[in-house]
């Protein structure tokens, strides 16, 4: 996809400098990460986020305390224990141990979940200014600088991104 676009940008890049086109083309390019980290929403979400990851933490916690404390009885008591005891005692730590791994494997697609849910208003809002900046502005294209988007960034080229801040009160 990527390369895709670098071909597509190459090839209207060329359109224009041949003089096919009819209507001026006017290009800037943004920096969306140096927007995103001049939010103040974002420290609002990553604090929700904290929060999030160490409930995570904290139930990850509770059952490894839950596993050392199975080991240690079934350790401590393994010579007295009957085969039967002793097989129920090792299944029970076997699955614990099974749990806790899928626990793991899904707080990690879980918080990224949250990420996400949490992050799309605050890039919504960037996309929405600079949506309006393009358009106020007239361009013909504005090009992501953060997501490497961009193949060549000249010296004349119009940087928006103080526009985009104005745009959204952000003074930084």
């Amino acid at each position: 996809m990527n390369k895709l676009f670098k071909v597509l940008f190459l090839g209207v890049a060329l359109f224009v400098m041949s003089g096919v086109a009819q209507a001026q083309v006017k290009i800037a390019h943004v920096n969306t990460a140096e927007i995103l980290d001049a939010m103040p929403d974002k420290a609002k979400a990553e604090k929700s986020l904290e929060k999030y990851y160490g409930e995570l933490q904290s139930q990850l916690e509770t059952m490894a305390k839950e596993y050392q404390t199975k080991m240690q009885d079934y350790e401590a008591n393994q010579a007295t224990m009957s085969n039967l005891v002793k097989q129920s005692k090792e299944k029970e730590i076997v699955d614990l141990q099974t749990r806790i791994q899928q626990f793991q494997v899904n707080a990690e697609g879980e918080f990224e979940n949250k990420r996400a849910e949490l992050l799309k208003p605050i890039l919504d809002k960037i996309q929405n200014a600079i949506n309006a900046v393009g358009k106020e502005k007239g361009y013909t294209y504005v090009l992501d600088l953060a997501t490497g988007a961009a193949v060549f960034v000249g010296d004349n080229a119009v940087d928006c991104t103080k526009d985009v801040k104005a745009k959204l009160g952000i003074t930084k």
